[in-house]
């Protein structure tokens, strides 16, 4: 075999990005192969290998074909794939050296409005690079830097969302109207492109360079389902290689313009200019020109003669133009063959005839130049079927014949009379011209050729060439406009990020309320809107907003872990185990499907069935902190309190900012008694969400059995100011209230709580409580009968309140909530 062209390299490169930008990634892999296998030494051929396997996932690939480039920050493709493969491998530290080891290559780029439908940039910017950088530091634990990173991410584009999003889930403060605004560099490169177009030239695409060769094949070119041409053809009107452009007789007119075509350079060689422009088909994007407006390089001379009246061929009548116009022979258009010299200008024959007359019988085939080599045979084949159209139609003058000059029509008649004569000695008297189809042309000489009238041209020949294809003019109003509409839509949704982040849910739901309603709608949104209403307790509005998302988007899958477990707090069986039953048939490979699938076999207290669920989600998902969260709710079910404590630091290791980890070690110590580390516990999951009513009654409860009944009294009132329907956090501040002998008080607090659960057997029995120790025998007796029917396992305590109705004591007995 032949050793490989200079240009394979470059034909694979472009193979290889038109198999990615199509989405046949194996394909792709398949050919970075073979550009790897031509140079192995090349840094371009070992990111596209690295690449393809990243995009594959497979991360242990992209890793090894990458690391030696990037170790050496020879590549800043490679350094950039090798940080991605290294995020994927969690090998944090690894990748980010790398990637800051190669700062020198992308530091200072900023492709910022530089991609679109016609040029794109295949290796990153400054912003996305910081971007990658925050993500591995976030990822290996280094908080400080990571948001350094996305700060500067978002300094260069405001449009990183990834970096927004990734400053608040570590907890940074974050401002989104000092984020979503339109930065000078923004406005520098609106100004920039209104000014000066595009961003470049789009260059001619690749099928028209392809289609002056004959010896390229290409799919469209169908031969029973032509393509419909479009006006201006200069296939059709101005002798293309097409039929009916032969037919017709046109040859193209050399516009003395030559096109200068390179192969696209791989990404990141050409520090000034590292893109790839690609147009439609994925190819490389060049100036739409037709194959008549390109020459590549100067041929051979070929004479062209005109065509005689009588025996024209028939023509197609152009589509661009109905008139011929005569063109001047000063145009540019100048045969180098002399013109014979002779007193009427036409060289005479044996017979004495002008051989200008003879010479209109073959006037679609072209005299070469004797001195010229000899054509191909597919173009001799091609005259010869042309010569023969045309003596077949020598009786039929065209229409287009009346509008000829005087001395044509001289001619015509002068080729009546001696029509019979004329063939009779072309016959006899020389052979020269004498072709397979049988047709004779004229006697020619050689050293002294004939110079033709110029050959009238159409409206579409002379037309001046279509200047290159432009991007559309640039407003720069209309530009800043829809910048301001899109970061003022990112800041409205970005501030309910951040606020639901933090836990404001109110604020969270208000500021996604003021998104257009369009907008709203969306899946995304709508998920976050239903995990607002979940946080604040309010599970039959988050049950709403998760069901629209259900019926608007049946394939969405993220969140819907926090919808099973509204569906959980609700008690609805049937439509929780409907839920985990179709996400189950819809991704069986989904943590959130394994999730829901848990909450139904918890509900249904089975336990067991419920763990193996949640172990199953983390296996897909080691990072899916609520599901070991909700393993280890399983684990205190059974009371298996080392299992149950394991599964809360997992869920703490794969999100630090997972409060419901925090709050659920606290829950197992409180159990075991231990209730000074509860309390640290409890107090770390209340910062993370210092607006959850819950976790501050849970640390009222442990100071509490810690006998600090006023601390405890204290957490009670800022529960119910955070949340004033709380009745958990109601109902212990009147218990405390009671206990510290503030009957009135707590009197007032439990029938706010009667009012808003009125059949809370535990409301019932501390409203007897309370009117026992007020001395008001027959409301006590009423709301301790009411307590019993509502709960009849606890008939024996409450008959022992009831029997000492006259004798004081103490708050007693009341249920908790443990999940």
């Amino acid at each position: 075999m032949l050793p490989p062209p200079s240009a394979a390299n470059a034909q694979l490169r472009q193979l290889i990005h038109y198999h990615l930008d199509n989405g046949f990634t194996e394909n792709a892999l398949f050919l970075a192969g073979r550009l790897h296998a031509l140079d192995s030494r090349n840094a371009d051929a070992a990111h596209l290998l690295a690449l393809c396997n990243l995009r594959l996932g497979r991360y242990k690939a992209a890793f090894e074909h990458s690391k030696n480039k990037a170790a050496q920050a020879q590549h800043l493709g490679c350094a950039y794939v090798f940080a991605q493969a290294c995020l994927g491998l969690e090998r944090f530290e690894l990748g980010a050296v790398a990637l800051e080891k190669a700062r020198g290559l992308w530091h200072g780029r900023n492709h910022w409005n530089k991609h679109s439908e016609t040029s794109r940039r295949h290796v990153p910017d400054a912003a996305a690079c910081f971007c990658l950088l925050g993500k591995l530091w976030a990822a290996h634990g280094d908080t400080k830097k990571a948001i350094e990173y996305y700060v500067d991410s978002l300094k260069l584009n405001s449009f990183m969302w990834d970096a927004f999003t990734g400053l608040c889930d570590i907890g940074a403060v974050v401002r989104p109207q000092n984020v979503f605004t339109i930065t000078p560099a923004m406005l520098d490169s609106i100004s920039h492109i209104a000014q000066n177009g595009h961003t470049a030239q789009v260059a001619p695409p690749q099928e028209s360079l392809e289609s002056s060769n004959p010896f390229v094949s290409r799919p469209d070119d169908d031969p029973f389902n032509p393509p419909t041409r479009q006006r201006g053809d200069a296939g059709l009107n101005m002798g293309g290689t097409n039929l009916l452009s032969k037919l017709n007789g046109r040859n193209p007119a050399p516009n003395g313009r030559y096109l200068n075509i390179e192969t696209p350079v791989a990404n990141g060689q050409d520090p000034d200019d590292d893109d790839m422009m690609m147009g439609e088909s994925g190819g490389p994007v060049m100036t739409e020109r037709g194959p008549a407006d390109i020459m590549h390089a100067p041929g051979r001379k070929i004479r062209m003669q005109p065509f005689a009246a009588v025996e024209d061929p028939p023509r197609m009548r152009p589509i661009t133009s109905r008139v011929r116009t005569k063109t001047n022979p000063s145009d540019g258009e100048q045969t180098d063959i002399p013109r014979p010299v002779n007193q009427n200008g036409h060289k005479r024959t044996i017979s004495g005839h002008s051989t200008h007359v003879q010479h209109t019988q073959a006037s679609q085939q072209h005299a070469v130049d004797p001195t010229a080599a000899p054509p191909r045979r597919s173009a001799r084949l091609f005259n010869s079927i042309a010569s023969i159209g045309s003596t077949r139609t020598t009786s039929r003058p065209p229409a287009a014949a009346p509008s000829r000059d005087p001395e044509i029509r001289e001619r015509r008649e002068l080729r009546k009379v001696k029509a019979t004569g004329t063939k009779g000695r072309t016959g006899t008297a020389s052979t020269v011209g004498r072709v397979v189809s049988g047709n004779r042309k004229p006697t020619l000489d050689a050293t002294e050729p004939l110079e033709p009238k110029p050959r009238p041209l159409s409206a579409a020949a002379i037309a001046p060439p279509p200047p290159p294809r432009m991007a559309p003019p640039t407003d720069i109003t209309r530009e800043e406009e829809a910048l301001k509409w899109l970061l003022d839509l990112l800041h409205r949704i970005g501030s309910g990020y951040r606020y639901l982040s933090r836990y404001e849910s109110v604020k969270a739901l208000e500021a996604f309320a003021s998104v257009p309603i369009a907008q709203r709608e969306t899946p995304w949104v709508l998920a976050h809107i239903g995990k607002a209403h979940y946080e604040r307790a309010q599970y039959a509005e988050a049950e709403k907003v998760f069901k629209r998302i259900r019926e608007k988007a049946p394939s969405y899958l993220e969140h819907m872990e926090v919808y099973s477990n509204t569906l959980w707090q609700l008690k609805d069986e049937v439509a929780l185990g409907h839920l985990a039953h179709t996400l189950i048939d819809q991704d069986r490979l989904s943590p959130q499907a394994w999730c829901a699938l848990g909450n139904a076999s918890s509900l249904e207290r089975q336990h067991d069935d419920a763990v193996k669920c949640f172990a199953r989600a983390t296996q897909l998902d080691p990072k899916f902190a609520y599901a070991f969260t909700l393993q280890g709710h399983e684990h205190v079910a059974n009371e298996e309190f080392d299992k149950a404590m394991q599964a809360y630091r997992n869920a703490i290791s794969a999100d630090n900012r997972h409060y419901n980890g925090w709050y659920g070690l606290g829950n197992v110590y409180e159990r075991m008694g231990k209730y000074d580390v509860a309390e640290k516990h409890y107090k770390a999951a209340s910062q993370i969400n210092p607006n959850n009513a819950m976790i501050i009654v849970r640390i009222g409860l442990v100071l509490d059995r810690m006998k600090k009944i006023d601390v405890a009294l204290t957490h009670f009132q800022a529960a119910v100011n955070l949340d004033p329907r709380s009745i958990m956090a109601r109902f212990r501040k009147a218990q405390t209230l009671l206990k510290l002998g503030d009957s009135e008080a707590s009197l007032r607090e439990l029938l706010v709580l009667k009012d808003l659960a009125p059949d809370d057997p535990n409301i019932h029995f501390l409203l007897g409580r309370c009117y026992k120790k007020g001395r008001d025998r027959a409301n006590a007796i009423r709301h301790l009968t009411i307590a019993m029917n509502l709960d009849p396992k606890s008939h024996g305590v409450i008959k022992e309140v009831m029997e000492s109705i006259d004798q004081d004591d103490n708050a007693g007995w009341s249920s908790e909530e443990d999940r």
